[in-house]
């Protein structure tokens, strides 16, 4: 299951998105966790501290390893110079698993340890910085992200939660249709809505499931607002939380003792993201991979790489979760 967590800046989509890695790891689950927001505090929300957040490896920065090995022997790409983050697997690319060891996981993969046996591995793209100002764009360091899902065969029972940057720069790539739930977090006042027609168009346009979850709700006014304005997309809430107080104060508890109806609502979206795993059109998500590759090749791919990327793109490979048992390309 690859599910997404997004909404406007301050929503709590980062700490509502480490509630649910924390519930999926107390499972005993795999679950790979992803830093792609521009502000980067997953790490924090999940307990490590300004030293061990700021010792996490950029992904952005591995980015020719990462595409030196998705390549593998892929005839149809010339060189790993000539991968863009759209690009996707063909016969002979090496794919990535939720549960194995690759040169990708080593390298930009971090084990973080919570209650008792419970672990993540955590991902971060990398934060935007000084230097990167006037000459990047964001855009830029979470393509290192939307490479390796686009290279990612996964199972039911297995978890990649990508906390996403906010507001609808979710949108700005074709990342947002690399996951089979998105979880738009809302508080109930008109800007905690705002992005969400602008969301649900997206959304509707390329099939991706959408799920509007509230967060910061007190009462029955405010759950009366948020049913007013999303309807039926209205998934679940979570109300007040000395359990979130403690751990933004860094002393969090044991989750054990988070609140049983906030508790109960983390079960909701997983239940919820786990139906939405029998819906998955294997044929259409690869599609969609080639549709925004070849959009990308048109509009910048080609002048910048010097290479015609409409060419990489293999006709025949569907990918999906017969490769999970495939060897991997030498």
């Amino acid at each position: 299951m690859k599910i997404a967590f997004v909404g406007k800046g301050g929503s709590g989509k980062t700490t509502l998105s480490s509630l649910f890695i924390r519930h999926l790891a107390a499972e005993q689950v795999p679950v790979i966790a992803v830093d792609a927001d521009i502000n980067q505090h997953l790490g924090a929300a999940l307990g490590l501290d300004e030293a061990e957040s700021a010792a996490l490896p950029a992904m952005g920065a591995r980015l020719p390893l990462i595409k030196d090995y998705l390549r593998g022997s892929n005839p149809r790409i010339t060189s790993a110079e000539t991968m863009i983050k759209t690009t996707p697997p063909g016969e002979g690319s090496r794919l990535l698993r939720v549960r194995e060891d690759n040169p990708v996981f080593d390298a930009c993969a971090r084990t973080v340890r919570l209650d008792d046996e419970a672990a993540v591995q955590l991902m971060v793209t990398g934060p935007f910085n000084d230097s990167d100002l006037g000459v990047a764009c964001y855009h830029s360091k979470v393509g290192a992200v939307e490479l390796c899902l686009n290279h990612l065969v996964d199972g039911p029972g297995e978890y990649v939660v990508v906390d996403m940057t906010a507001g609808s720069d979710s949108f700005a790539s074709g990342m947002f249709t690399r996951f089979d739930m998105t979880y738009l977090i809302a508080e109930p006042t008109r800007k905690g809505v705002s992005v969400y027609r602008q969301y649900k168009e997206y959304a509707r346009d390329f099939g991706v499931g959408l799920k509007v979850v509230g967060n910061k709700v007190q009462g029955p006014d405010d759950l009366d607002f948020l049913r007013a304005e999303v309807g039926d997309d209205l998934l679940t809430v979570f109300g007040h939380s000395d359990w979130v107080r403690a751990m933004e104060k860094g002393r969090p508890p044991r989750f054990e003792l988070l609140e049983e109806a906030n508790r109960q609502a983390l079960e909701t979206l997983r239940a919820t993201a786990d139906r939405s795993y029998e819906r998955r059109d294997w044929q259409r998500y690869t599609r969609q991979m080639v549709h925004f590759h070849l959009k990308n090749a048109e509009r910048w791919g080609n002048a910048k790489t010097g290479a015609d990327l409409a060419a990489q793109v293999d006709p025949a490979f569907v990918l999906d979760e017969r490769l999970l048992a495939a060897p991997q390309p030498a």
